[in-house]
C-alpha cells in the first residue's frame, strides 16, 4: 500500500502541500488542466524552485484575474461537481472543504448553508485544496500521516480583522489533533492546512515503516533564519502487517473523524498558503497564511 508522510516541522499550508506533492511527482500539466474544468478563467500554476534555509524547494504561485466573490460551501461544490475532476479526486477535494464549513460554522456561530468562505472561498484556497486532492489522488496514495504540526505565535489579520495565532478556525481544525509548540511568530498552519491534517490523515506521530520512493519538498513564501520554512512530504510503500488492519483514505470509514484517537491529541483561510501564507493565502507566506498560502 502507497503511503505519505507529512513532516510538518514548520507547519503546514495549502500550498507547501501542493509544491511537495509536485515536487514527489505529481504531474504539474495534469494539475492544471483539472483546475481549468472547474470552468473560472484565468487561472494559472507556477512552480518555481527556491531555497529555505539552505535547502531547495518547490513553489507554487497562482496567477489568476482580481476576483472579490465570497462563495458559500454549496457554491464550491457546484464547481467542483460540474468539473472533470474524477471521483477520488471529487471526493477529497469536498472532505477539506466540508471539514473547513463544518470549522467555520463552529467558531462564527451560524448553520453551515450561512457560511461563506472569505479567504477560503478565494481562488487560492480553491486551487489549493482541489489541487492537493488531485496530486495525491494521482500518485496513488492510501493513506496519510503527518507529525505534530506547529501553529506558531503571534497575531494574524483575517478578513474579521486582528486575531492571535492559531486563528479561530485553525483552533477548531486542530482538535484531537496533536500539536507543539513554536516561538516563531507567524502562522505556521493555516486553516487550509489544518483542514488537510484533519480530513486526510489517519494517524500522527514518528515516520511510518515504509520503503521509501520519493520525497518532495514546498516552500512556505517566507524564509525564517532559524530553520527551513519547508513541508517534506515522503511517500513509499508501507508493509501489510503495518496497515492490513485499517481503511485506505476514502473509505467510508475515515469519516473525518478519525481524530478522535485519544493518543493523537496530536488565508482564515486566508488563502491557505501557508504564507504558511498566511495562509493568507495559504501561501505559507507566512505572510500569512491569511492567504493561506503557506507561511
Amino acid at each position: 500500500m502507497k503511503i505519505s508522510y507529512l513532516d510538518t516541522a514548520s507547519g503546514i499550508a495549502g500550498d507547501m502541500t501542493l509544491a511537495a506533492l509536485v515536487d514527489a511527482g505529481a504531474s504539474q500539466e495534469y494539475l492544471q488542466k483539472q483546475i481549468d474544468s472547474l470552468g473560472v478563467p484565468g487561472i494559472e500554476l507556477q512552480f518555481s524552485e527556491t531555497h529555505r534555509g539552505g535547502f531547495r524547494a518547490l513553489r507554487l504561485d497562482i496567477k489568476h484575474p482580481a476576483e472579490h466573490e465570497h462563495r458559500n460551501l454549496q457554491q464550491i461544490e457546484r464547481l467542483i461537481d460540474s468539473s472533470k475532476l474524477n471521483d477520488r479526486e471529487r471526493d477529497l477535494a469536498l472532505r477539506i472543504f466540508r471539514k473547513l464549513g463544518q470549522a467555520e460554522a463552529r467558531v462564527h456561530g451560524m448553520p453551515l448553508e450561512e457560511v461563506h468562505f472569505h479567504e477560503v472561498g478565494a481562488i487560492d484556497s480553491i486551487v489549493d485544496i482541489v489541487g492537493v486532492a488531485v496530486a495525491i489522488s494521482q500518485l496513488g496514495i492510501e493513506r496519510l500521516f503527518a507529525s505534530p504540526t506547529p501553529t506558531g505565535t503571534g497575531f494574524v489579520t483575517i478578513a474579521h480583522g486582528t486575531v492571535s495565532v492559531p486563528a479561530p478556525a485553525t483552533a477548531e481544525l486542530l482538535k484531537g489533533i496533536p500539536i507543539r509548540s513554536s516561538k516563531i511568530e507567524a502562522e505556521l498552519t493555516t486553516p487550509t492546512g489544518a483542514a488537510i491534517l484533519a480530513s486526510l490523515v489517519d494517524d500522527f506521530g514518528p515516520l511510518p515503516a515504509m520503503k521509501l520512493s520519493c520525497i518532495g519538498y514546498g516552500a512556505g513564501h517566507k524564509d525564517f533564519p532559524t530553520q527551513a520554512n519547508l513541508l517534506r512530504v515522503m511517500i513509499g510503500e508501507s508493509s501489510d502487517s503495518l496497515i492490513a488492519h485499517d481503511a485506505a483514505i476514502g473509505s467510508d470509514h475515515h469519516s473525518h473523524d478519525h481524530h478522535s484517537h485519544d493518543h493523537h491529541s496530536h488565508d482564515h483561510h486566508s488563502h491557505d498558503h501557508h504564507s504558511h501564507d498566511h495562509h493568507s493565502h495559504d501561501h505559507q507566506s507566512h505572510d500569512h497564511h491569511s492567504h493561506d498560502h503557506g507561511h
